[in-house]
């Protein structure tokens, strides 16, 4: 049988069935029986129509009600990020470029689990793909609080050797896109609103040959989030970047070309996981986290140590 619950505008209904742990979303406050408890997430807290609260397990999700767009979100770090986010409870929507397969499979095994999930594909080097997919995420889901400028690519070769077309395409894609992203947010966001930066600890380290450009592109996020923090502080938006040392991905796999090398700097010899970065975004783009802004963090294993 059916029920009903009231929930404000901007909250989810989720029902859970204790019994087999199956999760289910019906939109804005429409529950369904399933079992013997009915229970849903309203304004982030597990709750019970049918037995008392003291017999079930109460968790609060940090993010509900939050709407998040994740500029390249497809992979690695990007879909261990929107993963998280919306394990904490917020609607994700996220960009991808070629990764199409792996882009709807995390968008349908989110929404498939009780979240919500939008995969956009958009160019992050084109300035009106990224303007349209900020718009096109806070038209769907209602809003914009969250924006992880995650997009980034890498071209190593010595600097006498290095074209004009990939200094471009980096500089287009790890610094001018965070822009852009950013400037369109914005307009969108209310006060607590998040925008967090994916650098990297190249920018205060390289420890290899190749690599100016890409580290100066992570350089420049240093200045643009401590710059944007003082322009939307105001408005009661943190700006922050988080700098991840080597990671396993496909960008930079743990078994790849540099990594015993990488390894050996390191004060924790290993690589970290996508999934520890994402647990630290996580914590910028929540409640906590409300005092910081203007910082460059750096994860890496104690590769800057």
């Amino acid at each position: 049988m059916d029920a009903l619950l009231h929930v404000d505008q901007d909250q989810r209904a989720v029902v859970m069935n204790i019994h087999n742990e199956s999760v289910r979303t019906f939109g804005s406050g429409r529950l369904s029986q399933s079992g013997s408890i009915l229970v849903a997430i309203v304004d982030g807290f597990w709750l019970s129509e049918t037995c008392p609260t003291e017999n079930i397990m109460i968790e609060h999700l940090k993010l509900a009600g939050k709407v998040a767009l994740v500029q390249g979100g497809s992979r690695g770090i990007g879909a261990a990020i929107v993963n998280r986010l919306a394990k904490e409870g917020a609607a994700v929507a996220f960009t991808y470029i070629n990764s199409e397969v792996n882009a709807l499979e995390i968008q349908d095994s989110i929404n498939a689990n009780g979240g919500r999930a939008l995969a956009i594909r958009a160019d992050s080097a084109d300035e009106k793909a990224i303007r349209q997919a900020v718009q096109t995420t806070a038209e769907t889901l209602g809003r914009l609080d969250i924006l992880v400028n995650n997009a980034g690519v890498l071209a190593i070769a010595p600097l006498n050797e290095f074209s004009m077309q990939d200094f471009d395409k980096t500089l287009a894609i790890n610094v001018r896109s965070v822009f852009i992203a950013s400037q369109e947010a914005a307009r969108h966001m209310e006060e607590g609103g998040r925008i967090i930066n994916i650098g990297s600890t190249n920018a205060e380290r390289m420890q290899f040959a190749g690599g100016a450009t890409y580290a100066m592109s992570k350089s420049a996020l240093i200045g643009l989030t401590k710059g944007m923090a003082r322009d939307l502080g105001p408005q009661g938006i943190t700006v922050n970047n988080v700098q991840p040392g080597p990671v396993d991905t496909d960008m930079n796999p743990e078994h790849g070309e540099f990594a015993e090398s990488l390894k050996a700097l390191m004060a924790l010899p290993r690589y970290g996981k996508s999934e520890e970065i994402a647990s630290f975004v996580a914590y910028l783009a929540g409640p906590e986290a409300g005092y910081i802004t203007g910082a460059s963090l750096t994860i890496d294993g104690g590769f800057s140590a």
